[in-house]
Parts: C-alpha cells; structure tokens; sequence
C-alpha cells in the first residue's frame, strides 16, 4: 500500500518535470528560428535598396552621356562654321591683298608717269575712327591671347572676326598687322605677307606703316625672295627715314650685305 501510494506521488511529479524540459528546450529552437527569418528578411530590403540604387546610378550615367553627346555635337558644329567663317574671312582678305598690290602698282605707273612735272597736291593724312570702348575690349582681348598666352591659333580666328566687325578704323588697321606678326610666328609666310601688305599698300598713312613694311621684307627675306626683300628694305628707309623701322631695315641690309 505504501509502494503504491509512492507511485502515486512520483508518476505525476516526473511527467511534470518531463513536461517543463520539453518546453524549456523547444523554446530556443522557436527563438532561432525568428531571428533567421528576420535576418534573411533584413538581408533581402538591403539588396533590394541596393540594387535600386544601382539602376539610379545607371540611369544618372545614361543621362550624362546623353548631355556629353550632345555638348561634343554641339562643339563640333561650332567649330565647324567656325573653320568655315575662317576659310572665308582668309579668302577676302587673299582678295583684298590682291587688289591693293594691284592698285599700287597703278598708283606707281601713274607717279613715273608724272615725273619732271609739277608736284601734285599732298595728299592729306587720313582721320581714322576711333574705337569704341568694345572695340578697344575686344582688341585688348587679342592682344593677350598673342603676348600673354601664346595662343596664336586663337588670336587668328579673333583678329579675323575683328576686322570683320569693325572695318576701316584705328585698331582695323592694328589688327591686320597683328595678323601679320602672328602668322610670321608661326610660320604662315605667305599669309602673312597678305596681312602686312595691306597695311603698308592701303593704309600708307597709317602709325603702323613702317613697321608693316619692314616686317614684310622679313617676310620676303623668309620665303628666300632675297632680292625683293632688299627692295623693300630700302623702300622703308627711303619712305619712313626717322622710324625705328627704318633702322632695322639698315642693320638687315648690313647684315645680309656683310
């Protein structure tokens, strides 16, 4: 009786206990299990904000090589019409050479013609426009590019533009022979003696004469026109007798003859 109330006590008392265990292991298995699927869950938005972030960057990347396309479009039909206006404004100004040395060669035929005759009327010296406060910016502006920066290939384009938009005045005159004293640099012989003829054939009068014409017997010098370059020499000595030019071309005669 004693044995079996015993049994009584302790069969319940060991199913309790065995009870408490079970539940106290399968609660951490639940708890793993939560923490995994939260994990995972965590995982997946950040890959997802990722690869959202991705496409935003590629479609920000797409966007700019749009923009770059069209500014490189844009610039190369800018320096088209650039290159165009260039060849154009050269050509005029190849005109232009051509019909002062042509008028001047008139002018020589009727001067001899005349000789031993009385001495016509001087001629009286030109009034040439002065530059307006633009003018005289732009100029400035093309003076740096050749002094300052070196920019030869830009100044060219400038002074041509320059010319074109402000003909027959003071810093017209400047500019041409600029243009001269540029393409001497570089080298571009033959443009410029164009440039320099212009100065000394069409605006004679001009400050900027005599050093045009001693700049273009350089030129002529250069091009291996050694005779022509002598004449010119003497032409400035002759023409411009108290110029700075006019000792330079002594000192190149000099220096040639010696």
């Amino acid at each position: 009786m004693r044995k079996q109330l015993m049994a009584a006590v302790l069969i319940p008392l060991g199913l309790g206990l065995a009870g408490v265990s079970q539940a106290q292991s399968s609660t951490p298995a639940f708890q793993n299990n939560s923490s995994e699927a939260q994990r995972k869950a965590g995982n997946s938005q950040a890959t997802a904000e990722l690869f959202y972030m991705i496409q935003q960057l590629q479609s920000e990347i797409r966007d700019l090589r749009g923009k770059v396309e069209e500014q490189e479009h844009q610039i190369s039909r800018l320096q088209k019409q650039g290159r165009d206006r260039y060849v154009d404004l050269d050509q005029r100004i190849l005109e232009l050479a051509k019909a002062v040395e042509s008028g001047a060669r008139g002018g020589s035929q009727a001067a001899e013609s005349q000789a031993g005759s009385s001495s016509p009327a001087a001629t009286p010296a030109r009034n040439y426009r002065s530059p307006a406060p633009e003018e005289q910016q732009a100029y400035s502006e093309i003076i740096d590019l050749i002094r300052n920066k070196k920019d030869y290939d830009a100044a060219i384009t400038r002074l041509y533009e320059f010319v074109d938009k402000y003909p027959e005045g003071d810093l017209t005159v400047n500019a041409y022979y600029w243009l001269g004293e540029v393409y001497l640099v570089k080298p571009q012989l033959e443009q410029a003696r164009q440039a320099f003829t212009i100065v000394t054939t069409r605006y004679a009068d001009h400050r900027k004469a005599a050093d045009a014409a001693f700049k273009l017997g350089l030129t002529y010098d250069r091009l291996g026109k050694k005779d022509e370059a002598a004449r010119r020499m003497q032409a400035v000595i002759r023409d411009y007798p108290g110029s700075g030019a006019a000792d330079l071309a002594r000192k190149h005669l000099e220096a040639s003859n010696g």
